[in-house]
């Protein structure tokens, strides 16, 4: 049967912009959206269609604007680094030999659904290439959609999964559902499951909305005044199927190639590895087949990966290790093998309450093996024994001398741990060397490495495990199957370190961040995510409870200073209250132009009525008690009776650590009610919670990196520099400072360290745009060091590429030489803070290597918590003198700066007292 693909193009665009980084050709025009659409092409000429067609919007309003006026009224204007790349991707997609259809007075969807119901009529197969919810209208036998971007494909039964109901019924799905992109009204608090039970219950929209009357609850009102509006929603979400075309299907065939235009648009926009293709010249769909095979090598970083090693990226041969026989071999291979690349797969991904399945090895790249130990689907195979596999092994994973290498080992090796196993002798994790190689250049999992470093496409979970609602258990994958995916995840971790190493031996700088700090503090980070912290339960469920009374209290409040009850969760009342009962003025816009109720915004009229400021704080309240004091008691760990956060190495660009489930990092500490959870994490009968912070160490870091004589004279006399600061710029004595002065010194110190300029100090200050340049112009008359600093790493920044921290970790910077005003200036602050936040984390990571080392031979202190600046211990009291100075004393000599590091250590019963 023929085939016609029918690509959205606007989805397209959309779709490669968001998804990819900005990346810029040599001449600083916008390439990004670009780079993802040839590749998201090559996919499509793969498939080899008889037809094909690229579908874009005309510029003008279509009949749907004729209809209702708001129709995309609140859509924000295209943005100007994406409208730059429109005019060339049609040059592209022409040159390539695809057919572009632009039809004035509709949009693509229209388009594209008429030409598919034309294609199924005449007996054509159909793809539609989109990823645009609306289109699912269209699905049928013969008519199918594709994601290119996340490589799935929907019929009708796929339809039927995803949104409840079958694709004849999705255009009154969306008509109750509605559409905030598009602004399609729909029913107010109708979301895809209500729309689905409703069309499940009464078969159409016509149907529910004969009913409307027997639907109850607040739900059931807005349905009844949403009636009015529903048949335009209806008419507003459906495709347009009879479009007058001057084309049909079988004028859209693929033309031949224009390879002189192809050249000079991937010359011009700097796709290189493109050009090779079709100067070695290609087979199948003419030039345009090679031509896709585009990689974008215009990054302003150094980083680009270079041309990879055939060997890395060829099929691997992997072993299913289910006898003794073959398991000893491995062993006696393993002894002797100068790396082992080592992965689990286990039956979750909390690596604290999931067990272990198989483990895979690899010593060689593409050879490994997979031994699975706890598969249990029905007619599975006999497997060895978990137990003895484990004791065998044990010896080679915690031998120090026999060097391993994971992928994000960390958790391979809490899986362990619960197994006796304390794996030792980490040499390498290729997340780390990815990470430390370059932070930004791509994501730091294993597929996305593999695609970027090896070129080498991997097997995916979803592949063999399947997804949603109907995946299955890895302990219920077939032995075959699981060999091939799990043993292929070793093999690929040592071909990505065979890629990686050689990068960070050739730059000694970015080596010793490496091998110094991020490899010794991954067992560190892994014993403190096994020891967890201890939660007093019942302290947090009494203050769910008093932030519930709270909250009511503050509901109701409000509902007296809007003078009637409303809904304080609804963004869309509270507007209209706000902004049109009340008449406070709207100082901050959504980016569909309509007044915001955001935080920000909020704060900006918060002196103006008292409503914005009861709203804030039932928000904050609100955030507090679903984030922590409810979901912290129903995350205690069943095995230990505590909660066991998970630390991120390689999330933070700067080199800081984040964490998750839960968020350390985001616990309030500047109200009452933040603090007072931190009241609920406790130390055991007979210990003490011990918590020692740095004191203002990004502000002594930009004294060191600054050499600024008034700011290092500030530290080592040891008084409050930001009084210091402010008798400085306001030319008065310490002693005659006030409390406003005061605090606008601390607002620049801090300010200045991330880019804050003085529209910002302006809004912190509460003073005008003209007083906030004032004071910055004193502060750096003082401190003339400091401005230096600043505008000679900008500099650095911009001839480099990237700025380092004190220790040597990089951070590039792809957007300092962005067209977009926007891009470039958050590209430049970020210059300027990343050397104090870089270094910053690298101190403390320095510290929590050199803490755990003293702490080892000892039971009577244990590490449990790192959040910002701070490390958090439980210290048995009868050590807690001996503890608390030995702390202080690595914490501070964990690096040698011009001014003293400074360290604040509180005890206390809980993490609150303590701190």
């Amino acid at each position: 049967m023929a085939k016609l693909i029918l690509i959205d193009g606007s989805s397209y665009l959309y779709r490669a912009f968001h998804a990819l980084p900005p990346l810029t050709n040599a001449q600083g025009e916008p390439t990004g959206a670009l780079f993802g659409v040839v590749n998201m092409l090559r996919a499509t000429l793969k498939a080899r269609p008889d037809y094909v067609a690229f579908v874009s919007d005309a510029s003008g309003p279509t009949f749907r604007d004729a209809m209702y006026d708001q129709y995309k009224a609140n859509r924000p204007p295209m943005p100007d680094d994406l409208r730059a790349q429109v005019e060339p991707m049609l040059a592209i997609v022409a040159a390539l030999g695809f057919p572009i259809l632009r039809e004035p007075g509709v949009e693509a969807d229209d388009v594209i659904g008429t030409l598919a119901l034309q294609a199924n009529a005449q007996g054509i197969e159909v793809e539609i290439s989109t990823g645009d919810k609306d289109m699912a209208q269209l699905v049928r036998p013969g008519v199918s959609l594709i994601n290119t971007m996340t490589s799935t494909t929907m019929d009708g039964a796929a339809v039927q999964e995803k949104f409840g109901v079958p694709p004849e019924r999705i255009i009154d799905f969306l008509a109750l559902t509605g559409d905030n992109i598009d602004n399609v009204p729909g029913v107010h608090k109708c979301g895809p499951k209500t729309a689905a039970k409703w069309l499940a219950e009464y078969d159409t929209l016509d149907g529910v909305m004969a009913h409307a009357d027997k639907i109850g609850g607040k739900i059931g009102e807005y349905l009844r005044e949403a009636l009015p509006q529903l048949p335009l929603s209806r008419a507003l979400v459906t495709i347009k199927t009879d479009v007058p075309l001057d084309l049909g299907p079988a004028d859209l065939a693929l033309r031949d190639a224009d390879t002189a235009a192809l050249r000079t648009l991937y010359e011009r926009y700097d796709f290189k590895a493109a050009l090779k293709d079709l100067d070695g010249g290609s087979s199948g769909n003419g030039p345009a087949a090679s031509a896709l095979s585009a990689s974008n090598d215009s990054t302003t970083t150094a980083t680009a990966a270079p041309a990879v090693d055939a060997s890395l990226s060829a099929p691997g041969s992997y072993e299913l290790v289910t006898s003794q026989p073959q398991l000893d071999a491995w062993l006696d291979t393993l002894r002797s093998a100068p790396l082992i690349a080592f992965d689990t797969e286990t039956t979750g991904l909390d690596p604290m309450r999931a067990d272990i399945v198989g483990l895979s090895l690899s010593v060689e790249p593409g050879r490994a093996c997979y031994i699975p130990l706890a598969h249990d689907y029905p007619g599975a195979p006999a497997q060895l024994d978990r137990a003895a596999v484990l004791a065998a092994l044990k010896p080679v994973l915690e031998d120090p001398d026999c060097p391993k290498l994971g992928q994000h080992a960390k958790y391979d090796m809490n899986i362990l741990s619960h197994y006796d196993i304390v794996v030792q002798g980490l040499r390498h994790d290729s997340m780390l060397e990815s990470y430390v190689w370059n932070a930004t250049a791509t994501r730091h999992d294993m597929d996305s490495l593999a695609q970027k470093y090896l070129g080498y496409e991997t097997v995916k979970y979803e592949q063999v495990a399947g997804k949603g609602a109907k995946q299955i258990p890895f302990s219920q994958v077939d032995l075959d199957t699981a060999c091939r995916y799990a043993a292929e995840d070793a093999d690929v971790t040592l071909r990505l370190h065979h890629a990686l190493w050689p990068k960070l031996e050739s730059v000694p700088s970015l080596r010793k961040v490496y091998e110094d700090i991020e490899i010794p503090l991954v067992p560190v980070l892994a014993q403190m995510e096994q020891r967890g912290v201890l939660i007093d339960v019942s302290e947090l469920r009494r203050q769910s409870q008093q932030l519930g009374k709270r909250m009511l209290e503050l509901q109701q409040q409000a509902h007296v200073e809007a003078g009637h009850e409303f809904n304080l969760d609804s963004p869309k009342q509270l507007q209209a209250i706000l902004f049109d009962e009340l008449g406070l003025p709207a100082k901050l816009k959504t980016p569909k132009g309509q007044p915001s109720t955001n935080e920000e915004a909020l704060e900006a009229i918060a002196d103006d009525h008292p409503l914005p400021r009861l709203i804030l704080d039932y928000r904050g309240l609100a955030k507090l008690r679903s984030t922590y004091t409810d979901k912290l008691a129903d995350i205690v760990n069943p095995r230990t009776g505590r909660v066991h956060t998970s630390y991120h190495q390689g999330a933070v660009a700067t080199g800081r650590i984040s964490s998750s489930d839960p968020n350390l990092q985001n616990i309030p500490v500047r109200t009452e009610e933040g603090r007072r959870i931190r009241q609920a994490f406790i130390a055991p009968e007979g210990w003490l919670v011990m918590a020692a912070d740095y004191s203002q160490i990004e502000l002594r870091i930009m004294a060191h990196l600054s050499g600024d004589e008034g700011l290092l004279k500030a530290f080592h006399e040891g008084g409050d520099v930001h009084r210091a600061t402010a008798a400085e710029v306001f030319g008065v004595t310490p002693e005659e400072v006030t409390p406003n002065q005061r605090r606008a010194a601390k607002a620049i110190n801090f300010g200045l360290m991330y880019g804050m300029s003085a529209f910002g100090l302006a809004r912190q200050l509460g003073v005008d745009r003209g007083e906030a340049s004032d004071y910055m112009a004193r502060y750096f008359a003082r401190y003339p060091g400091v401005h230096a600093f600043m505008e000679a790493t900008r500099a650095q920044a911009h001839r480099d590429g990237y700025v380092e921290t004190l220790f040597g970790r990089r951070l590039y910077l792809d957007n300092l030489n962005a067209r977009n005003q926007a891009l470039r200036a958050g590209a430049e602050r970020a210059a300027v803070n990343a050397p104090m936040q870089g270094t910053a984390a690298d101190i403390i990571k320095r510290a929590m290597i050199a803490v755990d080392a003293w702490l080892k031979p000892r039971d009577d202190a244990h590490m449990l918590m790192q959040v910002h600046d701070e490390l958090v211990f439980e210290v048995r009291t009868d050590a807690l003198e001996t503890v608390r100075e030995a702390v202080r004393e690595h914490m501070q000599g964990a690096a040698q700066l011009a001014v003293p590091l400074l360290v604040e250590v509180g005890v206390g019963a809980n993490w609150d007292e303590a701190h």
